[in-house]
């Protein structure tokens, strides 16, 4: 790919792009290490070069696209509820890099409820969504544009309504656009709102 082969951090990250679009395009089922190898037109020894195992490999591709995640540039700089806005919106696959996101992490259950090591991983990840929203439900309720009351229930159920999108519109994106997504969660966030905010 374009990066210098001579560096084994960068060249890592190529192996994990391409673990990514694998995933992306054939799920765990079509995640070999010949695929992977095809993807990055190298050969199979250049992969188990940087990688000891393919469970090595996907657990290297999950933790970087989960950085990537975090590092992201947020949509809104602004607090309050443009902000928990903003956080959701994040999550949704509403372009081309973010459905591939998150086509690999939908594959990624069925290998995690396999694997004890990923499944707890995957449940640090969750709870840590939980707990970003969490903060963001808080500071919305602080200057009251978000209804009162428990902020964790309040984040884990937009947590869960958001993991709920997803999964439907990566699955049916002909019924679940861009649009419509961003409009289901518009629905949602009014329903907490005040009711003299509430449209």
């Amino acid at each position: 790919m374009g990066r210098p082969k001579g560096n084994h951090e960068d060249r890592r990250g190529d192996v994990a792009e391409a673990v990514w679009q694998v995933l992306a395009t054939d799920g765990f089922n079509g995640l070999t290490i010949r695929a992977i190898a095809r993807q990055m037109q190298a050969t199979t020894g250049v992969v188990t070069h940087y990688f000891g195992s393919k469970r090595e490999i996907v657990g290297y591709a999950l933790d970087l696209l989960e950085s990537r995640s975090r590092t992201r540039q947020p949509r809104t700089a602004a607090d309050g509820l443009p902000a928990l806005r903003s956080a959701v919106m994040d999550m949704l696959p509403l372009d081309a890099e973010s459905t591939t996101a998150n086509r690999v992490w939908i594959s990624s259950w069925d290998h995690a409820l396999a694997d004890p090591q990923f499944q707890r991983d995957h449940a640090r990840r969750y709870a840590d969504g939980v707990e970003r929203l969490t903060a963001l439900v808080q500071a919305a309720q602080k200057c009251a544009a978000l209804c009162a009351g428990d902020a964790r229930l309040m984040a884990t159920e937009l947590h869960s309504f958001a993991l709920g999108l997803i999964v439907q519109a990566v699955l049916d994106p002909a019924n679940y656009s861009a649009v419509q997504q961003v409009s289901l969660l518009e629905d949602y966030l009014a329903r907490l709102r005040p009711t003299h905010l509430s449209r």
